[in-house]
């Protein structure tokens, strides 16, 4: 009995180490299944890119197969290594094409992609070997610049409907449609733009250095170093601020209230023009059919710079943003204030503002929790509305066609809704129908 006993312990025992083992190797098993993720550490300098948007005209520098049943889109942020492989440093969104400034030892410090059907990403030999419909640069490719030092850097840049502006250390050079002078060169009748290899340079300004640049749908806004505002391209609706109402090539001083004022910053995607002073006096011309301009005149077409009325209480404004047929401002507590026409933020039942109106704070992500929270900056495309804050998020609003709006989905957003980008947002471009970010990694 005892015997019979002791082995049957001893079973018993081998049974319960086999158990343990079987154990072990299921925990083992169970330990090498675990992913193991490695966040990366920002470097300096470090800049990443995410875009969205519609995808199917190129401008978001992804290689995709064109359908005629189906248009691609990409609703929600999707990151381009093309930008950490380059450097990428600035961007901007024209009408279905993107630009991108990089950092670069050679002369290739910008690169292109999206819709080039007037040459506004200039022309290059890779051009010919594509697969894919002429007029169509699906994968960033360089724009060349007739450029004399390899250290020349990009300082600004802006794209229009079908041309490009960009601003370098050695002057700045214009790209694509010239119809109306946008170029800053002669208009030439009946002159074709594809396949050209024709890039302006304008070295400055009647001796003044250029500092910034602006594109509207059709002409263009340069601002100097001692904050004079200059405009050329098509004038219909006195969006170059001539007193005049036809195009003009060679670029102007802006006439009416900005004399003796130093101007900080210019707005206009479209139409309708915003001009910001050092002491925040909000300034605008153009197109005022939708009620833009606040200013008291039976003209909705304005020809010269003119001081907006109703801005003195809102405090100081600090960044200004004119889209197709509204505008916005953000004063130096955070605020910020839209009017006009459209979707503004305000909810579905508000579609129009006579006069600026704030958007609640709480919905930029202010709160009981998070007091110091606020924007910082802001942007927006033709129709969607754009701002930044001071923790790096971006919060977007307005119509979202092709999910423009990187919210994952593409119905139109009444309210600033946060977009998840994963990263520290410190600029934003908006297109038509997409939307490019440049980030810094979270540390």
């Amino acid at each position: 009995m005892f015997g019979t006993g002791r082995n049957c312990f001893r079973r018993m025992a081998r049974g319960v180490k086999s158990l343990h083992l079987q154990k072990s190797k299921v925990q083992q098993t169970k330990t090498k299944t675990i992913p193991i993720f490695q966040y990366p550490i920002s470097q300096e300098g470090e800049y990443r890119v995410y875009v969205w948007g519609l995808a199917h005209h190129g401008a978001l520098g992804e290689s995709l197969v064109l359908s005629e049943k189906k248009i691609s889109a990409t609703k929600r942020p999707n990151r381009l290594s093309f930008a950490e492989k380059h450097k990428v440093v600035n961007i901007a969104c024209g009408y279905g094409f993107t630009a991108y400034a990089v950092l670069s030892s050679d002369k290739n410090i910008v690169y292109g992609t999206g819709v080039n059907t007037d040459s506004q990403l200039g022309f290059h030999k890779m051009d010919h070997k594509q697969k894919i419909p002429e007029n169509i640069v699906f994968l960033p490719r360089p724009i060349n610049l007739p450029l004399q030092d390899n250290k020349t850097k990009v300082l600004d840049m802006a794209a229009g409907r079908a041309h490009l502006l960009i601003l370098t250390t050695e002057g700045l050079f214009t790209l694509g449609n010239n119809a109306y002078g946008q170029c800053g060169r002669p208009i030439i009748k009946n002159e074709k733009y594809e396949k050209s290899m024709i890039v302006h340079h304008i070295p400055n300004i009647k001796g003044h250095k250029i500092t910034a640049v602006t594109a509207g749908q059709d002409h263009s806004m340069l601002l100097t170093e001692a904050g004079e505002v200059y405009t050329f391209g098509w004038g219909a609706d006195g969006q170059t601020g001539l007193a005049h109402y036809r195009n003009e090539h060679q670029p102007s001083l802006v006439k009416g209230d900005l004399a003796g004022q130093r101007i900080i910053k210019v707005a206009c995607v479209a139409d309708c023009v915003l001009a910001l002073s050092d002491r925040g006096k909000v300034f605008g011309w153009g197109n005022s059919e939708y009620g833009q301009l606040p200013i008291k005149s039976e003209n909705f077409q304005i020809n010269i710079a003119t001081e907006l009325d109703g801005f003195q209480d809102l405090g100081h404004i600090v960044d200004i943003a004119a889209g197709g047929c509204f505008c916005m401002v953000l004063n130096d507590a955070g605020n910020v204030y839209v009017w006009g026409y459209g979707i503004l933020g305000l909810g579905p039942e508000v579609e129009k503002k006579s006069k600026p109106t704030q958007i609640p704070s709480t919905l930029f992500g202010k709160n009981i929790y998070n007091r110091d929270v606020k924007v910082t900056k802001i942007n927006c495309g033709t129709s969607q509305l754009a701002a930044l804050t001071n923790s790096g998020d971006l919060f977007m609003w307005g119509v979202n066609k092709y999910g423009c709006l990187g919210l994952g989905h593409d119905k139109d957003q009444f309210f600033p809704l946060k977009v998840s980008v994963g990263a520290q947002v410190k600029k934003v471009a908006c297109g038509i129908d997409h939307t490019v970010a440049l980030c810094k990694p979270f540390i």
